[in-house]
């Protein structure tokens, strides 16, 4: 595609070239350069040298006419292909091909794997980097070089809508998760870390400012981000919100003083969507690279910012070098292999997103039903099986926004369970009305019964319908048609818009929930199925926490099932009828009341971030969750024994236990280290530090290895901008969750200098 810029500014110090002179060989013969030790810098400005004032301006925006790629949007969908942002075909430069996630590739009809906080629970970094190589490979396969979906926001409310594509509302997990995803992904694409920052609200996020303090800030809803960072990200998705009184966008203290002076990034930050730049002058000079998707303000007044003063030549190169550079190291890097299509949902990559939702199911509760727990259940003595719930026989695997993946087939539980069953004398009896008389109807003749309630795109996801996009404010960000066939394309994406078209999805966008309860029929319908059945089992499809209190103790197994991906169905039946032994782990506590967290109000126009708020906030008020973090039962039960703990270098620990399986089926154990401080205004305030999975034989034990960091229980250092430990005693627990009463302790005393090296051992026990 040909990209006109029109300016009236001179053009920049260096002069353009002949058009002519290079071929589209040239880029690729920089990056073999790259691959054999030539400085990416370098190359880089040699590359940008020779582009022309409009080829340079081109880098900074997508490529697609904004109109004609809104029309794509509303009638063909959203990412059906990549989106293309700074191609510049006379020189080979192939541009930011992007890709949508994180389920998986939002390209084709590819793997949809459980949702990211269901991959938070099974705390396994392995499995994430698995996960990320897959959804990488299938991305390259279709075209794409740039993955959008390393999202790592932190949810400091359970509602937010968004909480499915993000893995925890703890730091560490959210940091190792995302490095891991990384790791995986840059095999074969550029990772993009989102959304830098703060969001975490859905409804209000084109209007919400959040206010923070500079330590909260460092201390609590940023080190996930710089985890990524260091781990090698190619790229940060700047958010939708403001912060502080200025929109995250065009936010220098976001962009530059923390991203690049403090934390030494060397990639390029990109906007999220369409309203993700108020001022595209600004934004350029506060440190945002590239407009996306389209050639939208930038296209239209960055000419005139440029005459202006607004911004300058030198902010354009400098952005223009950063996604050069970036190309080309990425280019060099990737893997040599270059996947086919034929990758795309291939049966090992269908396997692995089985194994992922088995992995990631968490089991709350299992009583007793007689001698044994109700879980698992034996298709060899069982009789028969009722299935019933309004969710049992839907394809469930989470929103319908910029996440969702087309995958070419999902597994519903009721598939899932009847194809299990298939070949056995189970009488399997199912019902996905959600009507309680006729569930109980069905559980009453049956031995068991499975009721599947929860969550759709309905109650929660991504929200961006017509009146968001129509919005005056957000009209304002859309550039002027300059033609009569554009004008046409403009009034047909209004006209669309103001019929209440979901810009993203063209399904209901259910935005931040508005009960943390399920709603009253799911219920109503446990209940009636509980009360004539006492084998009840109740699968609850969710990404945030649900409140259970009300009801939990009417049925003996409630099995947390999330959004499991395309396998799910199969993942179910594998942990229900013991073929896979359950090893999820909370990735977040479950409250007992809707009370115990911190204020939400999901149309808010302002809003206040701190310290407060998950495990913190119900320590602080000295109530305690129906679910603690962490918390996961199994089919077989883990000892731990002889906890060593020692120095690491830095600010770390590192710490060996002792864990034995003491059950008769295999399984994974998540070795979880928490810390607390002895002394000063946040003592004995417990906080996760670090954790390991391990699998386990029946009988077999295992010395686990956690190193674990003290960053959780330091404080921000505003002169030096860092969060420092200050020397004293801290208390490590390796434990099974936050609070677990079987936990191993000792305490250590940190010394030395202020920097907070760890050089005490263990002090006592």
């Amino acid at each position: 595609m040909t990209l006109t810029r029109h300016h009236t500014e001179a053009a920049p110090a260096a002069a353009s070239p002949e058009p002519e002179a290079f071929t589209q060989d040239t880029f690729t013969q920089a990056v073999d350069r790259v691959r054999k030790g030539a400085n990416p810098d370098g190359e880089a400005r040699a590359l940008y040298a020779r582009m022309t004032t409009d080829e340079r301006l081109g880098l900074l925006d997508g490529d697609q006419p904004f109109w004609e790629g809104m029309l794509s949007l509303v009638e063909d969908g959203y990412n059906v292909y990549p989106y293309v942002m700074g191609a510049v075909d006379r020189l080979g430069v192939p541009g930011v091909r992007f890709a949508d996630g994180p389920r998986g590739s939002v390209l084709g009809r590819s793997t949809c794997f459980p949702v990211s906080m269901a991959r938070g629970a099974t705390w396994d970094v392995e499995l994430e980097e698995q996960v990320g190589e897959v959804i990488g490979r299938e991305i390259r396969a279709l075209g794409a070089n740039f993955f959008g979906g390393v999202c790592i926001n932190l949810p400091r409310h359970p509602a937010w809508g968004r909480v499915q594509e993000t893995y925890s509302d703890q730091p560490v997990i959210l940091g190792e998760m995302g490095a891991a995803l990384t790791r995986g992904i840059q095999h074969h694409a550029m990772a993009c870390a989102k959304h830098f920052a703060l969001n975490s609200m859905e409804n209000a996020r084109f209007s919400v400012d959040v206010t923070i303090g500079e330590a909260d800030l460092h201390e609590t809803f940023l080190p996930h981000f710089k985890r990524v960072i260091d781990e090698g990200a190619f790229a940060v998705m700047s958010s939708y919100n403001s912060v502080n009184g200025t929109w995250a966008g065009q936010n220098a203290d976001l962009l530059t003083r923390t991203l690049r002076d403090t934390w030494h990034f060397e990639g390029f930050v990109i906007t999220d969507f369409i309203w993700g730049m108020r001022d595209g002058g600004k934004a350029l000079v506060a440190g945002l690279d590239v407009e996306a998707p389209m050639r939208q303000q930038r296209g239209e007044r960055l000419p005139g910012d440029l005459d202006s003063g607004k911004c300058s030549w030198a902010d354009v190169e400098r952005a223009g070098l950063r996604i050069l550079k970036t190309q080309l190291r990425y280019y060099a890097e990737r893997d040599a292999a270059e996947p086919t299509p034929s990758v795309v949902a291939s049966a090992d990559h269908v396997a692995l997103a089985r194994e992922a939702a088995g992995r990631a199911m968490v089991l709350l509760r299992n009583e007793k039903v007689g001698a044994a727990p109700v879980l698992p259940l034996d298709p060899k003595t069982l009789a028969s099986l009722a299935v019933v719930g309004r969710l049992c026989d839907t394809a469930n695997t989470g929103d319908l926004g910029s996440s969702s993946v087309r995958a070419p087939h999902v597994v519903t539980p009721l598939a899932g369970l009847a194809k299990a069953l298939d070949g056995t004398s189970v009488a399997l009896h199912s019902d996905a009305s959600g009507d309680p008389a006729k569930a109980a109807a069905l559980a009453a003749k049956a031995e068991a019964a499975v009721v599947v309630v929860g969550y759709t795109s309905a109650d929660e996801g991504e929200f961006v319908d017509g009146s968001v996009a129509s919005r005056a404010d957000l009209l304002a960000l859309y550039p002027k048609a300059q033609t009569e066939a554009e004008g046409r394309l403009r009034d047909k994406v209004l006209a669309a818009l103001g019929g209440g078209t979901s810009v993203v999805g063209g399904g209901k966008a259910g935005g931040d929930r508005l009960s943390l309860e399920l709603l009253p029929e799911d219920v109503a319908l446990i209940k009636a199925v509980a009360a004539v059945n006492p084998r009840t089992v109740v699968v609850i499809e969710t990404a945030g926490a649900v409140i259970v209190h009300d009801w939990k103790d009417l049925v003996p197994a409630i099995l947390i099932g999330w959004y499991a991906g395309m396998e799910g169905g199969h993942a179910l039946a594998d942990v229900l009828f013991g073929k896979r032994n359950p090893s999820g782990r909370l990735p977040y506590p479950i409250p007992a009341d809707a009370k115990d967290t911190p204020v939400f109000d999901r149309d808010a126009k302002a809003i206040t971030y701190d310290h407060w708020y998950s495990h913190r906030l119900m320590q602080k008020t000295g109530v305690e969750a129906d679910y603690p973090l962490g918390f996961g039962l199994s089919y077989s039960a883990f000892r731990l024994s002889d906890m060593q703990v020692d120095p690491a270098g830095g600010d770390a620990l590192k710490l060996r236990v002792s864990v034995a399986n003491a059950g008769a089926m295999a399984g994974h154990h998540v070795e979880q280290v928490y810390g607390a401080r002895r002394d000063g205004d946040r003592a004995d305030e417990r906080e996760l530090l670090g954790f390991a999975v391990v699998a386990l034989a029946p009988g077999e034990r295992k010395t686990v290895e956690v190193t674990a960091s003290l960053l959780p229980l330091g404080r921000w250092d505003a002169a030096a901008r860092r969060v420092r430990v200050a020397p004293g005693l801290i208390r490590v627990e390796a434990a099974g969750f936050w609070g677990d009463p079987d936990r191993l302790s000792a305490t250590i005393n940190v010394t030395g200098n202020v920097t907070g090296n760890v050089t005490g051992k263990i002090a006592g026990n």
